[in-house]
Protein backbone atom coordinates (compact mmCIF):
# COMPACT_ATOMS: atom_id res chain seq x y z
CA UNK A 1 0.00 0.00 0.00
CA UNK A 2 2.82 2.38 0.88
CA UNK A 3 4.72 1.55 -2.31
CA UNK A 4 1.60 2.29 -4.35
CA UNK A 5 1.24 5.68 -2.64
CA UNK A 6 4.88 6.48 -3.36
CA UNK A 7 4.42 5.49 -7.00
CA UNK A 8 1.37 7.75 -7.30
CA UNK A 9 3.34 10.64 -5.81
CA UNK A 10 6.20 10.08 -8.24
CA UNK A 11 3.78 10.19 -11.16
CA UNK A 12 2.70 13.72 -10.26
CA UNK A 13 4.40 16.14 -12.68
CA UNK A 14 6.60 18.80 -11.14
CA UNK A 15 6.76 22.47 -12.01
CA UNK A 16 9.30 23.20 -14.79
CA UNK A 17 9.87 19.46 -15.34
CA UNK A 18 11.34 18.85 -18.81
CA UNK A 19 11.21 22.54 -19.79
CA UNK A 20 14.89 23.51 -19.58
CA UNK A 21 14.84 25.30 -22.95
CA UNK A 22 11.73 27.29 -22.15
CA UNK A 23 13.35 28.31 -18.87
CA UNK A 24 16.51 29.43 -20.68
CA UNK A 25 14.40 31.38 -23.18
CA UNK A 26 12.67 33.17 -20.31
CA UNK A 27 16.00 33.95 -18.65
CA UNK A 28 17.23 35.40 -21.96
CA UNK A 29 14.45 37.97 -21.65
CA UNK A 30 15.82 39.08 -18.27
CA UNK A 31 19.35 39.25 -19.70
CA UNK A 32 18.20 41.45 -22.58
CA UNK A 33 16.13 43.57 -20.20
CA UNK A 34 19.18 44.08 -17.97
CA UNK A 35 21.26 45.17 -20.97
CA UNK A 36 18.57 47.60 -22.12
CA UNK A 37 18.15 48.90 -18.56
CA UNK A 38 21.86 49.70 -18.24
CA UNK A 39 21.78 51.41 -21.64
CA UNK A 40 18.82 53.57 -20.59
CA UNK A 41 20.56 54.58 -17.36
CA UNK A 42 23.68 55.67 -19.26
CA UNK A 43 22.29 57.03 -22.53
CA UNK A 44 18.58 57.57 -21.99
CA UNK A 45 15.77 55.66 -23.66
CA UNK A 46 14.83 57.58 -26.79
CA UNK A 47 16.56 56.79 -30.08
CA UNK A 48 15.76 59.02 -33.04
CA UNK A 49 13.49 59.03 -34.92
CA UNK A 50 10.95 56.73 -33.16
CA UNK A 51 12.83 54.15 -31.08
CA UNK A 52 12.72 53.82 -27.31
CA UNK A 53 15.06 51.37 -25.57
CA UNK A 54 13.06 51.68 -22.34
CA UNK A 55 10.17 50.00 -24.16
CA UNK A 56 12.49 47.17 -25.18
CA UNK A 57 13.49 46.88 -21.50
CA UNK A 58 9.89 46.47 -20.30
CA UNK A 59 8.93 44.20 -23.20
CA UNK A 60 11.86 41.81 -22.71
CA UNK A 61 11.30 41.62 -18.96
CA UNK A 62 7.55 41.02 -19.38
CA UNK A 63 8.03 38.35 -22.04
CA UNK A 64 10.72 36.70 -19.92
CA UNK A 65 8.35 36.44 -16.94
CA UNK A 66 5.62 35.13 -19.23
CA UNK A 67 7.85 32.42 -20.72
CA UNK A 68 9.14 31.36 -17.29
CA UNK A 69 5.58 31.12 -15.98
CA UNK A 70 4.66 29.04 -19.01
CA UNK A 71 7.63 26.74 -18.39
CA UNK A 72 6.40 26.22 -14.82
CA UNK A 73 2.88 25.11 -15.73
CA UNK A 74 3.54 23.31 -19.04
CA UNK A 75 4.30 19.95 -17.34
CA UNK A 76 0.86 20.05 -15.67
CA UNK A 77 -1.14 20.06 -18.92
CA UNK A 78 -1.26 16.29 -19.34
CA UNK A 79 -0.21 16.74 -22.97
CA UNK A 80 1.67 13.95 -24.73
CA UNK A 81 5.42 14.37 -25.16
CA UNK A 82 5.16 15.08 -28.90
CA UNK A 83 2.51 17.79 -28.43
CA UNK A 84 4.53 19.45 -25.66
CA UNK A 85 7.68 19.33 -27.79
CA UNK A 86 5.85 20.99 -30.69
CA UNK A 87 4.48 23.73 -28.44
CA UNK A 88 7.92 24.25 -26.90
CA UNK A 89 9.74 24.56 -30.23
CA UNK A 90 7.16 26.89 -31.74
CA UNK A 91 6.96 29.10 -28.67
CA UNK A 92 10.73 29.39 -28.31
CA UNK A 93 10.99 30.39 -31.99
CA UNK A 94 8.25 33.00 -31.63
CA UNK A 95 9.78 34.37 -28.42
CA UNK A 96 13.25 34.67 -29.98
CA UNK A 97 11.85 36.63 -32.91
CA UNK A 98 9.94 38.89 -30.52
CA UNK A 99 13.06 39.57 -28.45
CA UNK A 100 15.09 40.33 -31.55
CA UNK A 101 12.56 42.57 -33.27
CA UNK A 102 11.75 44.59 -30.16
CA UNK A 103 15.36 45.07 -29.10
CA UNK A 104 17.13 45.59 -32.43
CA UNK A 105 14.49 47.85 -33.94
CA UNK A 106 14.31 50.13 -30.91
CA UNK A 107 18.10 50.43 -30.90
CA UNK A 108 17.90 51.33 -34.60
CA UNK A 109 15.41 54.08 -33.79
CA UNK A 110 12.44 52.25 -35.30
CA UNK A 111 9.11 51.40 -33.68
CA UNK A 112 9.01 47.62 -34.17
CA UNK A 113 5.21 47.40 -34.40
CA UNK A 114 3.78 50.74 -35.51
CA UNK A 115 6.58 52.21 -37.58
CA UNK A 116 6.35 55.31 -39.76
CA UNK A 117 9.42 54.22 -41.71
CA UNK A 118 9.15 53.77 -45.47
CA UNK A 119 11.81 51.06 -45.43
CA UNK A 120 10.59 47.72 -46.79
CA UNK A 121 12.71 45.95 -44.17
CA UNK A 122 11.13 47.85 -41.29
CA UNK A 123 7.66 47.33 -42.69
CA UNK A 124 8.35 43.60 -43.07
CA UNK A 125 9.62 43.33 -39.50
CA UNK A 126 6.43 44.98 -38.25
CA UNK A 127 4.15 42.77 -40.35
CA UNK A 128 5.97 39.61 -39.26
CA UNK A 129 5.76 40.85 -35.67
CA UNK A 130 1.97 41.09 -36.00
CA UNK A 131 1.85 37.52 -37.36
CA UNK A 132 4.12 36.30 -34.53
CA UNK A 133 1.84 37.95 -31.96
CA UNK A 134 -1.16 36.15 -33.48
CA UNK A 135 0.67 32.81 -33.33
CA UNK A 136 1.66 33.45 -29.71
CA UNK A 137 -2.02 33.89 -28.90
CA UNK A 138 -3.28 30.87 -30.83
CA UNK A 139 -0.68 28.44 -29.45
CA UNK A 140 -1.21 29.70 -25.93
CA UNK A 141 -4.95 29.24 -26.21
CA UNK A 142 -4.23 25.65 -27.24
CA UNK A 143 -2.10 25.24 -24.11
CA UNK A 144 -4.76 26.85 -21.95
CA UNK A 145 -7.51 24.53 -23.18
CA UNK A 146 -5.57 21.54 -21.82
CA UNK A 147 -6.16 22.73 -18.24
CA UNK A 148 -9.92 22.55 -18.71
CA UNK A 149 -9.71 18.83 -19.49
CA UNK A 150 -10.04 16.11 -16.90
CA UNK A 151 -6.54 14.77 -17.60
CA UNK A 152 -4.86 17.91 -16.24
CA UNK A 153 -7.25 18.11 -13.29
CA UNK A 154 -6.50 14.53 -12.25
CA UNK A 155 -2.76 15.19 -12.23
CA UNK A 156 -2.84 18.07 -9.74
CA UNK A 157 -6.40 19.30 -9.05
CA UNK A 158 -5.56 22.47 -7.12
CA UNK A 159 -2.97 23.64 -9.64
CA UNK A 160 -5.30 22.90 -12.55
CA UNK A 161 -8.02 24.97 -10.87
CA UNK A 162 -5.70 27.90 -10.30
CA UNK A 163 -4.31 27.81 -13.83
CA UNK A 164 -7.84 27.78 -15.26
CA UNK A 165 -8.52 31.17 -13.68
CA UNK A 166 -5.12 32.39 -14.83
CA UNK A 167 -5.82 31.33 -18.42
CA UNK A 168 -9.08 33.27 -18.47
CA UNK A 169 -7.17 36.34 -17.31
CA UNK A 170 -4.48 35.74 -19.95
CA UNK A 171 -7.21 35.60 -22.60
CA UNK A 172 -8.35 39.03 -21.41
CA UNK A 173 -4.74 40.24 -21.80
CA UNK A 174 -4.55 38.85 -25.31
CA UNK A 175 -7.79 40.65 -26.16
CA UNK A 176 -6.27 43.86 -24.79
CA UNK A 177 -3.19 43.29 -26.97
CA UNK A 178 -5.40 42.95 -30.05
CA UNK A 179 -7.18 46.11 -28.94
CA UNK A 180 -3.83 47.94 -28.82
CA UNK A 181 -2.99 46.73 -32.34
CA UNK A 182 -6.34 47.76 -33.79
CA UNK A 183 -6.14 51.08 -31.95
CA UNK A 184 -2.57 51.60 -33.26
CA UNK A 185 -1.44 52.48 -29.75
CA UNK A 186 -2.16 52.04 -26.06
CA UNK A 187 -4.08 55.26 -25.37
CA UNK A 188 -7.88 55.51 -25.48
CA UNK A 189 -9.96 58.66 -25.08
CA UNK A 190 -8.61 61.42 -22.88
CA UNK A 191 -6.68 59.35 -20.30
CA UNK A 192 -7.38 55.65 -20.92
CA UNK A 193 -4.35 53.35 -21.17
CA UNK A 194 -4.88 49.76 -22.39
CA UNK A 195 -1.44 48.65 -21.25
CA UNK A 196 -2.64 48.28 -17.63
CA UNK A 197 -5.27 45.73 -18.64
CA UNK A 198 -2.80 44.03 -20.96
CA UNK A 199 -0.08 43.68 -18.31
CA UNK A 200 -2.12 42.85 -15.20
CA UNK A 201 -3.94 40.04 -16.98
CA UNK A 202 -0.66 38.25 -17.65
CA UNK A 203 0.39 38.56 -14.01
CA UNK A 204 -2.50 36.25 -13.11
CA UNK A 205 -0.14 33.50 -14.33
CA UNK A 206 1.92 34.11 -11.22
CA UNK A 207 -0.72 35.29 -8.71
CA UNK A 208 -3.37 32.57 -8.90
CA UNK A 209 -1.20 29.46 -9.44
CA UNK A 210 0.99 30.49 -6.49
CA UNK A 211 -2.10 30.43 -4.28
CA UNK A 212 -3.05 27.03 -5.73
CA UNK A 213 0.48 25.78 -5.04
CA UNK A 214 0.18 26.91 -1.42
CA UNK A 215 -3.21 25.21 -1.11
CA UNK A 216 -1.56 21.95 -2.21
CA UNK A 217 0.82 22.27 0.71
CA UNK A 218 -1.85 23.18 3.23
CA UNK A 219 -3.20 20.34 5.34
CA UNK A 220 -6.59 22.04 5.45
CA UNK A 221 -9.02 21.89 2.54
CA UNK A 222 -8.78 25.41 1.14
CA UNK A 223 -9.75 25.14 -2.53
CA UNK A 224 -12.41 27.79 -1.90
CA UNK A 225 -9.60 30.31 -1.47
CA UNK A 226 -8.40 29.50 -4.99
CA UNK A 227 -11.87 30.40 -6.27
CA UNK A 228 -11.86 33.64 -4.27
CA UNK A 229 -8.42 34.58 -5.59
CA UNK A 230 -9.31 33.83 -9.20
CA UNK A 231 -12.77 35.41 -9.20
CA UNK A 232 -11.69 38.64 -7.49
CA UNK A 233 -8.68 38.93 -9.81
CA UNK A 234 -10.97 38.59 -12.86
CA UNK A 235 -13.46 41.10 -11.43
CA UNK A 236 -10.58 43.53 -10.93
CA UNK A 237 -9.60 43.13 -14.59
CA UNK A 238 -13.20 43.73 -15.68
CA UNK A 239 -13.31 46.98 -13.68
CA UNK A 240 -9.99 48.11 -15.22
CA UNK A 241 -11.18 47.26 -18.73
CA UNK A 242 -14.44 49.15 -18.21
CA UNK A 243 -12.61 52.20 -16.92
CA UNK A 244 -10.23 52.08 -19.89
CA UNK A 245 -13.06 51.76 -22.41
CA UNK A 246 -14.56 54.91 -20.91
CA UNK A 247 -11.27 56.68 -21.68
CA UNK A 248 -10.48 57.46 -18.05
CA UNK A 249 -7.27 56.98 -16.08
CA UNK A 250 -6.99 54.32 -13.40
CA UNK A 251 -5.42 56.73 -10.92
CA UNK A 252 -8.59 58.70 -10.23
CA UNK A 253 -11.13 58.60 -7.42
CA UNK A 254 -14.12 57.00 -9.13
CA UNK A 255 -16.15 53.84 -8.64
CA UNK A 256 -14.39 51.56 -11.12
CA UNK A 257 -10.78 52.10 -9.99
CA UNK A 258 -11.88 51.79 -6.36
CA UNK A 259 -13.76 48.57 -7.18
CA UNK A 260 -10.69 47.21 -8.99
CA UNK A 261 -8.50 48.06 -5.99
CA UNK A 262 -10.89 46.31 -3.58
CA UNK A 263 -10.96 43.21 -5.81
CA UNK A 264 -7.17 42.96 -5.97
CA UNK A 265 -6.89 43.50 -2.19
CA UNK A 266 -9.36 40.64 -1.64
CA UNK A 267 -7.33 38.48 -4.02
CA UNK A 268 -4.14 39.22 -2.08
CA UNK A 269 -5.96 38.60 1.22
CA UNK A 270 -7.07 35.16 0.03
CA UNK A 271 -3.47 34.35 -0.85
CA UNK A 272 -2.31 35.57 2.55
CA UNK A 273 -4.92 33.37 4.24
CA UNK A 274 -3.58 30.30 2.41
CA UNK A 275 -0.01 31.21 3.33
CA UNK A 276 -1.06 31.48 6.98
CA UNK A 277 -2.61 28.00 6.79
CA UNK A 278 0.59 26.59 5.33
CA UNK A 279 2.75 28.21 8.01
CA UNK A 280 0.45 27.02 10.79
CA UNK A 281 0.31 23.48 9.43
CA UNK A 282 4.10 23.45 9.15
CA UNK A 283 4.51 24.51 12.77
CA UNK A 284 2.26 21.74 14.07
CA UNK A 285 3.58 18.20 14.45
CA UNK A 286 2.05 15.69 12.05
CA UNK A 287 -0.06 12.79 13.36
CA UNK A 288 2.78 10.34 12.65
CA UNK A 289 5.21 12.47 14.67
CA UNK A 290 2.74 12.66 17.54
CA UNK A 291 2.31 8.90 17.47
CA UNK A 292 6.07 8.34 17.54
CA UNK A 293 6.47 10.73 20.44
CA UNK A 294 3.71 8.87 22.30
CA UNK A 295 5.51 5.57 21.74
CA UNK A 296 3.39 4.24 18.82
Amino acid sequence: MQSYANQTTKQKPKLFEGEKWLVLTGLLGFLLAAFCGVWVLINGGEVSPEGDVSKAFSFNAALGIFILSTAAIAPLTGMKARSRALFRKVYITLALYSYGAETIQNFRGVNPRFTNSDSLFDQAVGNIFAFVALMLILFYLYLGVQFFRSRAYKLRPEMALGVRYAMIAVTVSFAAGIWISMNQGRFVGADGNIIWLHGLGFHALQAVPIVAWLVERSRAKASGLIHITGITYLLGLIAIGWQTMNGHALMEWSILPIAAGICFVLSIAAGAAVLRKVLLSGSRPSSSNRNRSAGY
